[in-house]
């Protein structure tokens, strides 16, 4: 092909077709990320507008679109503009997005024990390395983590505004809110059912979180109140759902999974912690605790496997000191699965349709 050849859109989208990133797992003109082409004499100009954040990654996709369309363009300059950007996506329901938050994602698991907070945490972590705004919330009202793993000092308090908003204490770039910031450490939580599904509610609804692309809510294990009253009551774009291979573990995600579909969220996928042991002397790995099962439980209800992490030491000595593995280890193995986790999770949630805004809250100054 030469510059006396025709050159049409058509030929670029077609040429763009073979672009199929990972993480969303479709070419990107299926996934309807390309804003625009304008074919001129000697210049092509292609608008791509991705919809999760990927900023670690721009630069690689630039690359990889150039080398398709270089075959096709032929002596033409091409004028690429490569962006991402969060909108808020369909709810149960129809909801409403929350104020201030475009998509509130569940970090849900069928029982305890299965690394699901550490999961949660690390996932807002690398949602936030990759350039999104993240919150996120501690569900478990009666036992509550959130401030061990990001290392927040006992005692340390949300400020309260107008006698009624709580402002959400800021970490590593996170905001966060959870119980364990109103009561000390060594202080139970002793709530039936009702009141523990108010707390949460508060701590939704009157947490003055800021332009959230991401809330994160980690879940209490199982499906009792709290979990009802989340998929009742707030807007949830998305679940993801925590297990290990273990078949006892698996029967309780099913379960799991099993509540979301009946109160239409979707789950966006699953994530298979302790998933094989690799032997620090020799490289070897194990899958002590069985395998496949994450997989073919996603298989059976149509959704994603989004990654698999090793039983590992490290993951739980760096939530247990305050850095967790994205942050206390960014570039190790560990960490570039979760990262690759948190675009998949993303990236999968821009493919559903997107959702309205609630009106914005009004406060009175006085």
């Amino acid at each position: 092909m030469s510059l006396n050849e025709p050159l049409n859109e058509s030929m670029i989208r077609q040429a763009l077709a073979a672009f199929v990133p990972d993480e969303l797992g479709t070419d990107v003109v299926s996934a309807g990320v390309i804003r625009s082409i304008v074919v001129e004499p000697s210049r092509v100009s292609l608008d791509v507008c991705l919809g999760y954040p990927c900023e670690s990654l721009l630069e690689a996709y630039r690359v990889q679109l150039t080398a398709l369309l270089a075959d096709v363009l032929v002596g033409r300059s091409l004028e690429l503009v490569i962006r991402w950007e969060v909108q808020p996506h369909r709810t149960q329901q129809g909801k409403a997005s929350l104020d201030q938050v475009s998509n509130v994602i569940a970090v849900s698991s069928g029982k305890g024990g299965v690394g699901k907070s550490t999961t949660a945490v690390n996932l807002a972590l690398a949602l936030r390395a990759d350039g999104a705004r993240v919150g996120v919330l501690d569900a478990d009202v009666f036992g509550p983590s959130l401030a061990l793993m990001l290392g927040v000092k006992d005692g340390t308090r949300p400020a309260v505004k107008d006698g009624k908003w709580f402002v959400p204490i800021t970490v590593h770039g996170l905001q966060t809110m959870s119980m364990g910031y109103l009561v000390d450490e060594s202080t139970p939580v002793v709530f039936r059912g009702p009141k523990a599904s108010g707390a949460l509610l508060q701590m939704v609804e009157q947490t003055l979180w800021q332009k959230l692309d991401y809330l994160i809510v980690d879940m209490p294990p199982g499906t009792g109140d709290i979990q009802l009253t989340l998929a009742q009551r707030i807007p949830v774009a998305g679940a993801v759902v925590v297990t290990t291979p273990q078949d006892i573990a698996l029967i309780d995600a099913v379960k799991g999974i099993e509540m979301f579909r009946k109160t239409e969220i979707r789950v966006l996928g699953i994530i298979e912690n302790m998933a094989m042991h690799i032997c620090s002397n020799c490289g070897h790995a194990d899958a002590v605790f069985g395998e496949g099962g994450g997989e073919k439980v996603a298989s059976r209800y149509e959704t994603t496997l989004l990654g698999r992490l090793p039983l590992s030491r490290a993951i739980r000595e760096q939530a247990d000191g305050g850095r967790p593995t994205v942050l206390a280890d960014p570039e190790g193995p560990e960490a570039v699965l979760y990262r690759h986790a948190a675009r998949r999770l993303a990236a999968r949630l821009s493919l559903t349709g997107t959702g309205q805004r609630a009106f914005p809250r009004v406060m009175m100054e006085h």
